[in-house]
């Protein structure tokens, strides 16, 4: 039986959760990197982490049936799950006074389904192998979005908001359990995903939000996440974590 911890990192292929396979794989872990449709990508990934025993799966995690049979897979493979980072995503444009009423539907099922209900899912599933071990951690990445409000991506902002609720929800029921959840909520960070939405707004522009005058990188989230996975953070349990240079402060 493997004694080397495992990490299941979803949308792994690219931006951030790329960055956190990265960053855990550095730290020891052996990743399970989950891919929906960028095998290509995820193949080359692979090949750049440090140490030996990571491997690719492939999973739509929106579908609560493939999430099932990625928890499924991993454990069968590897043996277990030690952390679980929620990384992927995808942030779709609506506009309420442009999208026909059928369009509206689809963006609200679909962002909910991928950025809310595919986290939560997971975290179900992972929370029952770490349940065993008496340990994990869950991280979900969300967003400042959660907090400030996204005018032009309202199912986004939403379904993040309830993200972040979610983790803080999970935290108190998991911690008895020795199982500690956390968020993550960056701000504009330099991924391939983001990269043409802060070209479109001005790059200068949008590095100006923060009082650092640049925008995120990847790895800085990486960092975050892998600090997270450590044994020296079980007291920020249901912290959410905002990760945006200052460029949205909570009160």
């Amino acid at each position: 039986m493997n004694e080397q911890k495992v990490a299941l990192v979803t949308g792994a292929a690219t931006g951030i959760g790329k960055a956190c396979a990265e960053a855990l794989a550095t730290r020891g872990f052996i990743i399970a990197a989950n891919y929906r449709s960028r095998r290509e990508e995820a193949e080359q990934m692979l090949t750049t982490l440090d140490g030996t025993g990571h491997q690719l799966f492939q999973a739509d995690v929106s579908e609560p049936e493939q999430a099932s049979r990625l928890v499924d897979e991993v454990v069968s493979s590897l043996g277990r799950i030690d952390v679980l980072v929620n990384a992927a995503g995808q942030f779709t444009n609506q506009t309420i006074d442009g999208d026909m009423f059928s369009q509206w539907q689809q963006s609200w099922q679909h962002s909910m389904a991928l950025n809310l209900m595919g986290p939560v899912n997971l975290a179900f599933l992972a929370a029952q192998s770490m349940i065993k071990r008496g340990s994990g951690r869950i991280i979900n990445i969300t967003s400042r979005g959660a907090f400030r409000g996204e005018p032009t991506a309202p199912a986004y902002g939403a379904a993040k908001s309830a993200l972040n609720s979610a983790t803080q929800s999970l935290a108190q029921a998991l911690g008895p359990k020795g199982i500690c959840v956390y968020a993550v909520a960056p701000g504009w960070t330099e991924t391939p995903a983001a990269s043409p939405r802060i070209r479109a707004q001005g790059w200068d522009g949008v590095a100006a939000q923060s009082p650092l005058g640049r925008i995120g990188r990847p790895d800085e989230i990486g960092s975050v996440v892998a600090f997270l996975a450590s044994d020296n953070a079980e007291y920020l349990t249901g912290a959410i974590i905002d990760a945006n240079g200052a460029s949205y402060l909570r009160n």
